[in-house]
């Protein structure tokens, strides 16, 4: 699949689910309410899209929210795109269901990595920041049993806020050579609920950059995809493990995307700040053929944006929340 602009597709996110057992800030209000259970894609319409997709030259495929691990089918949705495709499949979670058991059954069924959200390592910051019961050494002991079930390579998302947050980036990065893996930062962006993004709020990568260099100087890696949303940096000192800047705000990487989003309502999103979207759910539920499906996605991702134009004037917010989108 191949947009307007040139730019080839060959990753897709599917939010398996809407809900979430955080109320995150910078995601959700408290009262969000979740669509109907029989409006989400089905277990069978998820592994579909996967495999037309794989046929349309997708590669890897990540698992995302609301919180993935919410979902009663989730092992039989792995273990469905596997046995139906050859891409790789990896999750985006927030860590607080991750057992064990869990990781070796999703591990079996298929699942290559994972990825764990981590805003604060202080527990009174955690928990009205997520708004749950969980702790930040809950989400560190799913670290290290993700870790120990070689779910690798593992990586560590967090978003700083300034006033909130933004005082333990060292402390967040320093996680990174504890556990060898990519710590990575990830700027603010206008996809809450409440629509109430406060651009004062906003800390950039290089800031960011620069409160880490305080503790650990860095070094630039030159081995980055040029489609990867991160830019990546080693410790000087040759520490183990990697640091990552997403900026989308003061370094949209747009002109490289390789992406394509499905949410949990079957509706395909060509940019993760989309105003229009594509009913798929619909074709797939009116008795559409595999080549009919195809052809949707490949109109669909025809349209994709140039670019989200977070800094632009004119910029309009999506009406979705990142929660009701998929990470």
């Amino acid at each position: 699949m191949t947009d307007s602009h040139g730019r080839t597709i060959r990753d897709l996110r599917i939010s398996v689910t809407d809900r979430c057992n955080f109320r995150c800030v910078y995601c959700m209000e408290p009262d969000v309410r979740f669509a109907p259970r029989e409006s989400l894609l089905s277990t069978s319409e998820i592994i579909r899209v996967a495999r037309i997709a794989e046929s349309l030259g997708v590669r890897k495929i990540r698992l995302t929210g609301g919180e993935p691990t919410l979902h009663s089918e989730l092992a039989a949705i792995i273990a469905g795109i596997r046995a139906a495709t050859g891409v790789e499949i990896a999750m985006i979670t927030n860590a607080s269901l991750l057992t064990r058991d869990a990781l070796r059954e999703w591990k079996a069924a298929g699942l290559a990595r994972v990825t764990i959200s981590i805003d604060s390592l202080r527990p009174d910051r955690f928990a009205r920041l997520t708004r749950s019961t969980s702790s930040p050494a809950d989400v560190l002991a799913g670290v290290e049993r993700t870790i120990a079930e070689g779910l690798t390579p593992l990586k560590l998302n967090a978003v700083l806020i300034r006033g909130f947050n933004d005082d333990e980036a060292a402390d967040l990065a320093e996680l990174a050579r504890l556990y060898s893996i990519e710590m990575r930062f990830i700027e603010y962006m206008p996809l809450d609920s409440g629509h109430t993004w406060d651009s004062s709020k906003w800390v950039s990568a290089a800031e960011t950059r620069a409160a880490i260099e305080d503790r650990f100087p860095l070094i630039a890696r030159d081995d980055d995809d040029p489609s990867s949303t991160a830019r990546t940096f080693a410790f000087a000192d040759g520490a183990p493990g990697r640091i990552g800047f997403i900026a989308p705000v003061s370094s949209p990487f747009c002109g490289a995307c390789s992406r394509l989003r499905l949410t949990a309502d079957g509706k395909v999103r060509p940019c993760l700040f989309s105003t229009t979207e594509w009913d798929l759910r619909a074709a797939l539920r009116a008795g559409a053929t595999d080549d009919h499906l195809a052809d949707f996605l490949i109109d669909a991702t025809w349209t994709k944006q140039p670019g989200h134009g977070i800094a632009s004037h004119d910029f309009r917010q999506p009406a979705r929340p990142m929660s009701a989108i998929g990470g």
